[in-house]
């Protein structure tokens, strides 16, 4: 049994989906930042369909989410517009933002004082 015939028979790992969680997290965002965008962003092979929300300041997250739909839905639910940033990119205001946290020192997502694990 050689190398490549024991990686044939290694289990692929499970993408993992859009939680309640994850949703919960982007209501709470909308209803707390004005200006709110939304950039979906597509599946990949480590990585579900994500939906990037970007505040008028620049702030920004991101979620997993039920699909394109499962991002559609969301948008016209909480009225925001949903953009292909395949199609558009990012917004210069969220690398802005992005810019002066780490210029500041700050890494990893807001309130953390180091990496995310």
């Amino acid at each position: 049994m050689g190398l490549l015939s024991r990686r044939k028979n290694k289990r692929a790992g499970t993408l993992r989906g859009a939680s309640s969680t994850d949703t919960a997290h982007l209501v709470q965002f909308v209803k707390s930042r004005p200006g709110v965008e939304a950039y979906i962003e597509p599946r990949t092979t480590v990585t579900e369909t994500t939906v990037v929300l970007v505040a008028a300041t620049g702030e920004w997250t991101r979620r997993r989410v039920a699909g394109a739909e499962g991002a559609r839905d969301f948008a016209r639910k909480h009225a925001v517009p949903l953009y292909d940033v395949g199609v558009v990119g990012y917004p210069q205001r969220m690398r802005d933002w992005t810019a002066k946290r780490k210029a500041n020192g700050e890494i990893g997502p807001p309130g953390m004082s180091g990496p995310s694990v």
